[in-house]
C-alpha cells in the first residue's frame, strides 16, 4: 500500500517549510533511513528521512516552494502501484495532466482576439497606423490615477511631438502631460474634471480620418505594466510640477513660450529661456532649441544691440546623473518566523522597559584573574548568563511565562542566547544554567555560536528557554531595548562597557560602566519585580564573587 509522505513539524515555532533541495526523484528506489530531501525550517535546514522501503511515486512540491506543516510531499509505494487513491484519501490534489503545447495551445500571433471579436492590435500594427495612444502616464511613486485639470487641445486639433495636452493633477502636483506625437488628436477619453487610472487610454493621436474603433474596442485590454511606464524616458520627461513650469517672460512683458522639458534643461544647464530663440510655433522653444543654444553668441547678439554688459555669470552646475537600483530576495523561512513572532510579541505583550548602569570595574578584574585559571576564556557575556541565573532564582516571578488563563512559574532556569547569523537570528538554551560554572557555560556558547552558524543546531537546542539575554555591547552599542521572546516574560539588552567619569568616595575618576535593559511583559511582571531583579542582577556582577558561592 502507497505510504503519503508529510511535511513534518521540525520546531515548536514551525508552520511551513520550504524544500531546499531534493535528493531523489519519482522512480527512485529508497530505503527507509535515506535523506529524501532536505528542508529549510525557521531555524535552520535539516534532512528529511524515509520511514519506508518502496519506489518513489509522487513528489508533490517543487524545489524552492513552501508547504505547510502537515501537507502531502511525496508518495513511497510498490513500483507501478496507483497512488491516486493515497492523495484522494488525504485530500491532496492529484498531479494535472500533462498537455501537449503544440496540440492545445493556440499561437497568439495569429489568434488574439479582444472580447470584441477584432483582431488585437499590437505596437507595431499601431506604428505601421501611425497612431500613438497617450495614457495617463505615472507621475509620482503612489500615484493610482490622475484627474483632468485641463485640456489644451481639442478633437480635431493638430498636435506636435512637444505639444502640451492636458493638465492633469495627481495626489501631489499638478503636472502636464505631453503626448510626443505628430497629428492631429483623434479622440479625447477622459473628460475635464474626471479621473483616469494610471495606464487607462486618455487621447490617441494620428493622421486625420483614421478608423480608431478598433484601438477604443480594445481599450479595456491588459495595458503596459505601470513598472515598465514608470521606467520609460519619455513618460517621466512629460511630468513637470506646475510650481516649476510656471512661464517665464520676455524683457517687453509678454509670455515666454517652452516646453517643459526645454524648461527643466535650461534649469539643469543655468541657461537663460529669455535669450534662447524658439523654432516651434509662435516661438515657442522646444529642447533642441535649448541644446543647440550657445552662450557666446547670444552674448555678441545683444552686444550688437548695444545693450549694457551683462554682469558676470553664476557658476554652471552640470546636471548629476544618478541611477536608481535595487534587489529583491525572496523572504526567507526565518526571516518570515522571526517577523511573526516579534510581531505577536511586540502587539500582544504589553512591554515596559527598565535601565541601569553597572560599575563593571570589579567584573573586568574579576575576569583578568579568573582567565588565568579557566580552560576556556571566559568573556563578559558568560558572567553576564551566569548573574542572570543566579538572579532568577531568587526573583521566579521574572523566570514565568504568559499561558493566557494561567501563569507558570518556572523552578527550572534555562537561558536563550541571541545569536546573530547571516540569514537572521536564532536562540540557542543554556541549561539549568544556574547550576552550570562559568566555564561549562562559556563552552556551550562558543558551540552554539559555531553550530548556528554552519546550520547545524537541532530543535533541541533552540526550544525551551525561561529567559533571554541579547548582547550586542561587542557590536559598540552603548544601550538598547529589545523585544521579548515568547513565551518568556523577560528580555536582557546588553550594551558596550565604556570608559566614563564616575562618582566614587566624592571624587570623579574614570570607571568601566555597562548599561543594561530589561523589557517585561507588564502582563507577569510588575515594575517594582523587575527593579528588584536588576537590583540583584547588578550587585553580582559589582561583586564577581558572589557568582561562585
Amino acid at each position: 500500500m502507497a505510504e503519503v509522505v508529510k511535511m513534518p513539524k521540525m520546531s515548536d515555532t514551525m508552520t511551513e517549510g520550504v524544500m531546499a533541495k531534493w535528493h531523489k526523484k519519482v522512480g527512485d528506489k529508497v530505503k527507509s533511513g535515506d535523506v529524501l530531501a532536505e528542508v529549510e525550517t525557521d531555524k535552520a535546514t535539516m534532512d528529511l528521512e524515509s520511514y519506508w522501503d518502496g519506489t518513489i511515486l509522487f513528489i508533490g512540491v517543487e524545489e524552492g516552494k513552501a508547504v505547510p506543516v502537515d501537507a502531502v510531499i511525496a508518495v513511497i509505494g510498490k513500483e507501478g502501484e496507483d497512488y491516486k487513491a493515497a492523495l484522494d484519501a488525504e485530500g491532496a490534489p492529484a498531479p494535472a495532466k500533462e498537455e501537449k503545447v503544440a496540440e492545445d495551445k493556440p499561437d497568439t500571433k495569429e489568434t488574439a482576439k479582444s472580447e470584441t471579436g477584432a483582431a488585437a492590435l499590437t505596437d507595431a500594427d499601431l506604428e505601421k497606423m501611425g497612431v500613438t495612444v497617450v495614457r495617463m502616464p505615472l507621475l509620482s511613486d503612489t500615484m493610482t490615477e490622475g484627474v483632468i485639470a485641463e485640456w489644451h487641445k481639442k478633437v480635431g486639433d493638430k498636435v506636435k511631438n512637444d505639444d502640451i495636452l492636458a493638465d492633469v493633477e495627481t495626489d501631489k502636483a499638478t503636472m502636464e502631460v505631453m503626448g510626443y506625437a505628430d497629428g492631429t488628436l483623434l479622440h479625447i477619453g477622459v473628460e475635464k474634471g474626471a479621473a483616469a487610472k494610471v495606464n487607462g487610454i486618455i487621447a490617441i493621436v494620428g493622421p486625420e480620418g483614421t478608423d480608431i474603433s478598433g484601438i477604443l474596442n480594445q481599450a479595456d485590454a491588459p495595458a503596459k505594466p505601470v513598472a515598465e511606464q514608470k521606467a520609460d524616458a519619455p513618460v517621466a520627461e512629460t511630468a513637470q510640477p506646475a510650481a516649476e513650469t510656471a512661464e517665464p517672460v520676455t524683457a517687453d512683458g509678454s509670455r515666454l513660450k517652452a516646453s517643459p522639458l526645454a524648461k527643466r534643461i535650461a534649469k539643469e544647464k543655468g541657461i537663460d529661456l529669455s535669450q534662447v530663440s524658439g523654432s516651434a510655433d509662435g516661438g515657442r522653444i522646444i529642447k533642441k532649441d535649448i541644446e543647440n543654444f550657445k552662450p557666446a553668441a547670444a552674448a555678441s547678439k545683444a552686444a550688437e544691440g548695444g545693450s549694457a554688459p551683462a554682469e558676470k555669470a553664476a557658476p554652471v552646475l552640470t546636471p548629476y546623473v544618478g541611477e536608481e537600483k535595487y534587489t529583491e530576495k525572496p523572504v526567507s523561512q526565518m526571516r518570515k518566523v522571526i517577523a511573526k513572532r516579534l510581531s505577536e510579541s511586540l502587539f500582544t505583550a504589553p512591554h515596559f522597559y527598565l535601565t541601569m548602569s553597572i560599575d563593571m570595574d570589579a567584573a573586568i578584574a574579576a575576569r583578568t584573574k579568573m582567565n588565568e585559571f579557566s580552560p576556556v576564556k571566559l568573556s563578559f557575556n558568560d558572567m553576564v548568563i551566569k548573574a542572570v541565573a543566579v538572579a532568577l532564582k531568587q526573583h521566579p516571578n521574572v523566570n514565568s511565562s504568559w499561558l493566557g488563563d494561567k501563569i507558570r512559574y518556572n523552578e527550572h532556569v534555562n537561558i536563550g542566547v541571541a545569536i546573530a547569523i547571516e540569514d537572521g537570528l536564532l536562540v540557542p538554551v543554556v541549561r539549568f544554567a544556574d547550576g552550570k560554572s562559568l566555564s561549562r557555560i562559556s563552552a556551550e556558547v562558543k558551540d552554539f555560536a559555531q553550530r548556528a552558524k554552519s546550520k547545524k543546531l537541532q530543535p533541541a537546542d533552540w526550544e525551551g528557554s525561561t529567559f533571554t539575554v541579547s548582547n550586542l555591547g561587542m557590536f559598540g552599542i552603548d544601550e538598547f531595548t529589545a523585544i521579548i521572546n515568547s513565551p518568556d516574560s523577560c528580555i536582557l539588552a546588553i550594551g558596550g562597557i565604556a570608559q566614563v567619569p564616575v562618582v566614587k568616595d566624592g571624587a570623579v575618576v574614570p570607571g568601566n560602566v555597562m548599561k543594561v535593559t530589561l523589557s517585561c511583559d507588564h502582563r507577569t511582571v510588575d515594575g517594582a519585580t523587575g527593579a528588584a531583579f536588576l537590583q540583584t542582577f547588578k550587585a553580582l556582577l559589582e561583586e564577581p564573587v558572589r557568582l561562585l558561592v
